[in-house]
Parts: structure tokens; C-alpha cells; sequence
């Protein structure tokens, strides 16, 4: 069956993944078999609830929450999104447990906590899990949130891959929010992308350098990306388990058999109305760099791979505080120095767009850019030398901000 193609905007997908946590430890449960056999009778991997579906990954203390089929707007999706989360709290509260946000549990113990997911479509994360070892962070201690957006035809994929590539290495200034793993800050802010850059490292053009290469069509696409990738898993995939869109690990993903592209960079936040606040932004920011742009980005490569991944690489570490010295990047966003800090583009954004922004994003895209990314509220609360006691207090106040759909105060 083919699958609807939508036009430039016209619709989005959201997908948001939550740890389940033990209710008084805040130490993961992996029981997202149980809560799905919960409501539908029987362990599966997939549960509709109206205009969001419930899911497994890779791991067994990890649900992800999405949008069940595209969606013409996302202010407001968030109130569904909430309803979803406080049902699924309701249901783990009789196991003891509730969903806790974030792009990672700040204290997982990875190498004996991982417990893969052992039912259906077990063979692909068997496999991945043979190849890679998922007992990791970046693998196994990882919450992000997807952003699908769709393109009809191949001058909109062009101008939509083109424009998201020069948007990805800001957003980790915007959306960091795992500053600690193992119990202690790691020096990143973005500590999930910094592990996620390195965890395919045994074939490297799965992940690429993150930034998407610069292609102009679906052919040039295969024959950059897929064909790579498909002829280095090779050798571990004898019996041919792997599709090329699941293996494809870059910040954004084209999905050509479903007309979209997947942004994949962004750490889960605090709540779905800041998730949406921060979806809703990208989706106005990605508008304008393309009616800004047009001509450029249609007739050939802005900016290198490199060059933007070199960007990003920084912003990873130090989020807003980032020092981005790259003049000519600058000056796409309507910055004329030659270095300023990653904030500074990401305001000259919300000042050019928020006339298109809800009154709800805009106010919560203000708040993050004037309080800081999650990851710096984080710190602010419990230093760079935290003990567990604060951790937990911090962490359970974060459980707080999803129970009620609220802003993180540092």
C-alpha cells in the first residue's frame, strides 16, 4: 500500500520516549511489557489510544509516546500527550513505578541494568545488541524526542534536508538536558549525544558524522547513505534482519517510504508542553530558513559536513554556552560577528518567527533561551558535585514537572 505523501508542513509526527522508574528509588523498572499487556490483554509492541500510540524500544524500562498518525498542528498536542502520561502513571502506580523525563537516568548502571526487549521483532534488537553491545549509555540509557516532517517530491526534500542540516547543530543549545550519567556530570550538557556520536563506531557510516551529507535527491541519497550502510552490515547480517531506514543513525533520517524526515538530535525535555514548545519552534525555524533561502539552498552545498559538524560537536558539550567562531554560519541567522554564543542565533530565531509561534511556545522558547537548556537547570540545582540524596531530589522534581505538564524551575 502506498502511503500518503503530504506537502511541505502541511503535517507532523511526534515521538517522545520516558524512562519507568521505581515511584520511591527513582531506579529504572523494566517493565514496559507489562504496562502494554496492562491495556491490551496480551505483551505487544504497540498500543493506539486515540490520538497517541503507546510503544516499546529497544529496552524494557522505556516507553515511547506518539503521535498516532500525522497531526496539522502541534499547539495543543501536548494536553494529549500529558492525558497519555498521567493514564500510564495511573497504571504503573498499582507496580510501584511512574515515568520520569529527560534525555537519560542520571544514575543507570547500564552494564547491569540493561535488559533488552524480549518479545516481538526481538531478532533485529538481538542483533543490534550482538553487533554493538547495548548495555550502554547511548544505547541503552537514552530518551529523545522525534520530530517527522513530511515532503512531497524531491525539490521539497531538498530544501527540507538542506535546511534541516544548517538548523541541527544549534538545537542541542536549546534542548540539552542530560548533564549527568553514572551519577556525576560528565562535562557535556548533551551527555546522550556525546555517547551516541561514538556507540557505532564499528561501522561508522551508520551514524556518519550526525550532520546528514549534503544530497540533492532520493537516488543521490541511496547511493551516499544506504548503499554505505547496507554494504557494511553485510558481514553481521547473514540472513538479511536489517532495513537500511532502521540502521540509518544520522541526526535526521530520510524516510522515503513515508514521504517524511526524522530529526533525531533533540534530548527529551521536561514535560510535553515544553517538547511541543520546542517541535513547534523548529517546525517555524525550518519554515523561515527555507522562504529566507530558497535559491541557496536549492543550488548546492552551504555549508560542509564537517564544517557543521564541528559546530555541533561544541554545542553538544556546552549547549547555550557554546562559542560558535564560524563568521559565515553566523550571518545565516543575522548574527554579524564573527563569534558569539550558540543563544545568540537561537533569539535572532525566535525574534524573526514568533509572530507564527502559539503564545504558549513562544513563552516557553523565551523561558529556555533566558533560564538556560534543562541540562544548565539541572546544575543549577544540584552543583557539580552532587550527592545521591540530591540527585533524587532533583530527579523527583522532574517527575513532578511531567505529572503536571509544567516548566522546570532552577
Amino acid at each position: 500500500m502506498t502511503p500518503q505523501v503530504y506537502p511541505l508542513f502541511s503535517v507532523t509526527g511526534l515521538e517522545m520516549e520516558y524512562m519507568i522508574v521505581d515511584k520511591q528509588s527513582l531506579d529504572i523498572r523494566p517493565i514496559c511489557d507489562e504496562l502494554l499487556r496492562m491495556v491490551t490483554g496480551e505483551i505487544c509492541g504497540d498500543y493506539e489510544n486515540g490520538r497517541i500510540a503507546w510503544s516499546n524500544e529497544l529496552v524494557l524500562h522505556v516507553v515511547e509516546l506518539k503521535t498516532n498518525g500525522p497531526i496539522p498542528m502541534i499547539a495543543g498536542i501536548d494536553q494529549d500527550f500529558h492525558h497519555n502520561v498521567l493514564q500510564i502513571n495511573r497504571l504503573l502506580a498499582d507496580l510501584g513505578a511512574v515515568l520520569m523525563p529527560t534525555g537519560a537516568h542520571p544514575w543507570m548502571n547500564p552494564l547491569k541494568e540493561t535488559r533488552i526487549w524480549p518479545h516481538e521483532h526481538n531478532e533485529i534488537y538481538s542483533l543490534y545488541n550482538r553487533i554493538f553491545d547495548c548495555r550502554g549509555h547511548g544505547w541503552s540509557n537514552l530518551q529523545s524526542m522525534h520530530i517527522n516532517l513530511p515532503f512531497s517530491g524531491n525539490e521539497e526534500f531538498l530544501l527540507l534536508h538542506s535546511a534541516i542540516r544548517l538548523l541541527l547543530p544549534l538545537l542541542p543549545a536549546l534542548t540539552a538536558s542530560t548533564p549527568i550519567l553514572d551519577g556525576r556530570p560528565t562535562g557535556y550538557l548533551d551527555s546522550r549525544m556525546e555517547k551516541y556520536l561514538h556507540n557505532q563506531k564499528k561501522i561508522p557510516s551508520i551514524a556518519g558524522r550526525i550532520i546528514p551529507e549534503y544530497v540533492s535527491s532520493e537516488a543521490g541519497y541511496h547511493e551516499l547513505v544506504f548503499h554505505p550502510i547496507m554494504r557494511d552490515i553485510r558481514p553481521y547480517d547473514q540472513e538479511n534482519i536489517f532495513d537500511k531506514y532502521f540502521l540509518n543513525s544520522r541526526g535526521a533520517i530520510a524516510r522515503f517510504d513515508r514521504g517524511a524526515i526524522e530529526i533525531r538530535v533533540l534530548d527529551l525535555q521536561e514535560s510535553p508542553a515544553v517538547d511541543t514548545a520546542v517541535a513547534e519552534f523548529i517546525h517555524e525555524a525550518l519554515k523561515w530558513l527555507i522562504e529566507e533561502f530558497r535559491p541557496l539552498l536549492t543550488e548546492g552545498e552551504l555549508f560542509s559536513t564537517e564544517r557543521l559538524a564541528d559546530i555541533f560537536i561544541q554545542t553538544i558539550r556546552h549547549a547555550e554556552h557554546t562559542l560558535i567562531s564560524d563568521p559565515g554560519y553566523l550571518a545565516i541567522w543575522g548574527v554579524e560577528r564573527g563569534e558569539a554564543s550558540a543563544r545568540e542565533p537561537l533569539l535572532k530565531l525566535l525574534s524573526r518567527i514568533e509572530n507564527q509561534l502559539s503564545p504558549k511556545c513562544r513563552q516557553l522558547i523565551s523561558r529556555i533561551l533566558e533560564e538556560g537548556t534543562l541540562a544548565s537547570r539541572i546544575l543549577r540545582r544540584c552543583g557539580m558535585s552532587p550527592t545521591a540524596g540530591m540527585l533524587h531530589d532533583v530527579y523527583s522534581a522532574l517527575v513532578d514537572s511531567l505529572e503536571k505538564n509544567s516548566f522546570f524551575e532552577n
